[in-house]
């Protein structure tokens, strides 16, 4: 019963804080419109700003989300320093992620971009130098942070060792291809565009892939990277890579990454291999878990992950209000690794040779 008093009593002293405000810095990324449809209507993050100098983007988002004409500005800047949010999301092209960390830096505000961190290590290490000397935590958005199969996973792995010693994991991200799903035309500029994503499928869902085995090697750099791309539709993606396979050789686990606009449905999922256990996921929840005396996998279900982990917004106000240091799969660290991992792939698809980590 106490325990039950003890609970009412936290959920009613969060219902009574003031609501996050929040700061959107672009709407390029089509994961904006996801986002805004999900956090108009919260009670607890009030979106003070949105900036995009777009002006057929912004018009568009605009009457689709029927948000305040008030509240978007066509300058990052004049958003940033108007509207005032305590902390900022940005769903620009990956290349503008440095001058977003830049602005956001210069005025002590805490930041979280949409995946991957960046299109090189220069730009990763600029982000990293701009963080340090501001103060301010620099994060990074997947869908998959917030899947509860993470949980177990990550327990079978490091707190019950059940599986054994992780050697070998294989993971599937991706869909039928942007065009196909019908990005809209400004997502697609930039997707379909290497300076402005970094590469193709490669960077859009490779980055998932290396962000997982870096959160399950607990920030171990893999010795090795190489990697091979492909175009298999030419007429769509004039410039880009639409297939990818990337492998990752850890001292004794190897990492098969395989990033496609070829599957032909969405699909984020991954096989973890142990020594004595298999795991394999089928759904943000559902997954197959057979350990060495099993004659078969048994399907489980994991539960929601608890709160901050489970939401992007409490996460946030954990760190903005609560004074938590970002971690994990969010973390910089973990994503400045990520970005070692795609530039390095990147070379080695464009070479044909292993790429040696330093």
């Amino acid at each position: 019963m106490r325990f039950l008093y003890l609970f009412c009593i936290s959920l009613s002293l969060l219902a009574q804080a003031p609501k996050l405000r929040v700061g959107i810095l672009g709407l390029t990324h089509g994961h904006a419109a996801g986002f805004l449809q999900r956090s108009l209507t919260r009670t607890d993050l009030d979106i003070v700003g949105i900036s995009e100098p777009d002006r057929d983007v912004a018009e568009r988002y605009i009457q689709k989300h029927q948000f305040e004409r008030a509240r978007l500005y066509s300058s990052h800047a004049e958003m940033l320093d108007k509207a005032k949010p305590e902390v900022v999301m940005v769903f620009t092209s990956t290349v503008e992620h440095l001058e977003a960390v830049q602005l956001c830096a210069k005025r002590k505000l805490h930041v979280m971009m949409e995946k991957p961190l960046a299109v090189s290590v220069e730009h990763g290490r600029a982000m990293e130098a701009a963080a340090k000397a501001a103060g301010i935590h620099v994060m990074v958005n997947y869908e998959t942070t917030w899947y509860p199969v993470n949980a177990p996973i990550w327990n079978l792995v490091h707190n019950e060792s059940k599986l054994g010693a992780v050697r070998r994991i294989v993971t599937h991200y991706g869909h039928q291809g942007p065009k196909e799903i019908g990005t809209p035309p400004e997502f697609f500029g930039w997707l379909s565009d290497p300076a402005k994503n970094g590469a193709g499928a490669l960077y859009d869902f490779g980055c998932y892939g290396a962000n997982f085995a870096t959160w399950l090697f607990d920030n171990a750099r893999p010795l090795s990277v190489s990697a091979l791309t492909k175009t298999n539709k030419p007429a769509i993606y004039t410039r880009v890579d639409d297939e990818a396979t990337i492998v990752l050789q850890y001292p004794s686990a190897q990492v098969v990454i395989q990033p496609s606009w070829n599957w032909p449905f969405s699909r984020k999922d991954m096989e973890v291999y142990g020594e004595t256990g298999h795991l394999i996921t089928s759904t943000p929840r559902d997954y197959r878990l057979r350990l060495k005396a099993d004659k078969q996998d048994t399907a489980l279900t994991a539960p929601p992950l608890p709160q901050p982990d489970g939401d992007v917004i409490h996460y946030l106000t954990s760190v903005v209000r609560g004074g938590r240091k970002p971690d994990g799969l969010t973390g910089l660290e973990n994503n400045l690794i990520v970005n070692e991992i795609l530039a390095a792939a990147r070379e080695s698809a464009r070479t044909g040779r292993v790429v040696h980590l330093k």
